[in-house]
């Protein structure tokens, strides 16, 4: 495999910095020349920072030297979704009607990160203001492709950072999902993905209607390493008047392994969607393969109803909100569906919004009330595969809430934390996924259930099948 040393965990990567085996610097200049060899091919980054990076790795270099790192992601690549502010980049949301002045100042998470010493190496591709669940739009010069197989899509909205973290650039990336937006990515590209209990990772500036829907969190190859990651992104920032208190010193430790003892449910259709056949039954396979470690598992039906009837009204008023910011002289610019459902959304009332706020409350006794009886449950993260690069996000073939986003979006509205874990292939060679969802403020126990269900699965991190497409391409 080329470029091996792109692939280490964080773990790997602290071992050998600090036996002087290895340096941020030469790292860092690994994942740079990558980025130069794949991306042409994978159009995954918006903005590559190479005097940034390279400024920062040696920084991480003479920590190292002097024995004296930040912690853990001292000298650790990333990336970030092109949504947040990077200071000195402009902030792009992939739309060419947002503008190009460089951002003042980073957004918490991005000033955590850099604080923790991480190498940022830039700016990943979203579709037009993180929209849908594919990525590709105006801004873009082709869509973003899947490193499993370069005619697929890796899935959006935070579709570069996870096409970037499977194809070996960057060790970890920054995502954010309003809708699935870092589970159904990281699912398509084969990686673990966490969206966080909504408040937990601080963010700023906020905007419109989604701003209660979006959590910030991690797209990380292994479970370990999201933990890592995930405790420096959830640590503080006053901008943010939604963040929840400040988690404790040392709440990311002492993870261990779990699922016996645990009560589980596993529901494989959700607000009546089901997976194709080949997706539930790789699924089923791991569920039942979790059984064999002593996994207590019991199948139910789905504990909620649809959901189209009652929250699409919240999601095109949402983007009406966003087009109305924007000169209408310069709609023409827009992501044509983009705008179709925006101006669609000029219609939607108040009283219909608060109606949808009204049923997000509803939905989120209706899983409280769930995890009386179960602590975790199961779902497939999608219903499908990575569907074909070229295809049209929200018609008749390929429907939002049919197709893409049935079992993550439920716990945006209601805020729960929830993580995708790969669980294996489909004949064709590309991943499939399993969901954890927890109650609210339930991240260790995600987390810790993560960690059995990745040793349990044992899915390959990276996988022979990435690697042997990985290698075609460079």
């Amino acid at each position: 495999m080329q470029d091996a040393d792109c692939f280490l965990t964080i773990a790997e990567l602290g071992a050998r910095y600090a036996a002087g085996t290895a340096k941020p610097s030469s790292i860092a200049s690994l994942h740079l020349e990558r980025i130069a060899r794949i991306d042409p091919v994978l159009h995954a980054m918006q903005v590559v920072d190479v005097d940034g990076a390279l400024k920062a790795a040696q920084e991480s270099d003479a920590r190292w030297a002097a024995g004296r790192p930040t912690g853990p992601l001292d000298g650790v690549t990333v990336t970030i979704k092109d949504n947040v502010d990077v200071a000195g980049f402009p902030t792009r949301h992939g739309s060419r009607t947002t503008p190009d002045t460089p951002a003042a100042a980073d957004s918490p998470v991005v000033a955590r990160l850099r604080e923790a010493g991480a190498i940022i190496l830039g700016k990943t591709r979203l579709p037009e203001f993180g929209w849908k669940g594919l990525t590709d739009g105006p801004l873009q010069d082709g869509p973003t492709r899947n490193p499993w197989n370069i005619a697929a899509s890796p899935g959006g909205s935070s579709g570069g950072a996870a096409a970037c973290v499977a194809a070996g650039i960057g060790t970890i990336a920054f995502g954010n999902d309003g809708g699935g937006s870092i589970r159904i990515p990281a699912n398509l590209c084969g990686l673990y993905g966490l969206k966080p209990t909504f408040g937990r990772v601080p963010h700023h500036p906020q905007e419109g209607m989604f701003a209660t829907l979006v959590s910030g969190g991690p797209i990380t190859r292994t479970v370990e390493d999201a933990i890592a990651t995930l405790d420096v992104m959830a640590r503080p920032d006053d901008r943010d008047w939604f963040a929840l208190p400040p988690t404790v010193p040392g709440w990311m430790t002492g993870l261990e392994p779990k699922l016996k003892g645990l009560r589980i449910a596993y529901a494989p259709v959700l607000g009546g969607f089901g997976p194709d056949q080949e997706v539930r039954a790789v699924v089923d396979a791991a569920v039942e393969k979790l059984r064999s470690y002593g996994a207590t598992i019991t199948e139910v039906p789905s504990p909620i109803g649809e959901l189209k009837g009652r929250f699409e009204v919240y999601w095109i008023g949402a983007f009406a909100r966003r087009m109305r910011l924007i000169p209408k002289e310069r709609w023409d610019e827009l992501d044509p569906t983009f705008r179709d459902l925006a101006e669609r959304g000029m219609a939607v009332t108040i009283d219909q919004l608060l109606d949808a706020e009204a049923a997000r409350a509803a939905l989120g006794r209706e899983f409280a009330a769930f995890h009386r009886d179960y602590d975790l449950m199961l779902t497939p993260t999608m219903p499908h595969v990575a569907p074909p690069v070229e295809t049209i996000y929200h018609c008749q073939v390929y429907d939002r809430w049919r197709d893409s986003v049935p079992f993550t979006l439920p716990f945006n509205l209601t805020g729960q934390p929830a993580s995708t874990v790969p669980c294996g292939l489909s004949a064709s060679g590309l991943p499939i996924g399993l969901q954890v969802v927890g109650a609210k403020y339930s991240e260790r126990l995600i987390l810790e259930a993560g960690l059995a269900i990745e040793a349990a699965l044992g899915f390959a991190q990276p996988h022979p099948v990435l690697v042997k497409a990985l290698d075609a391409l460079v």
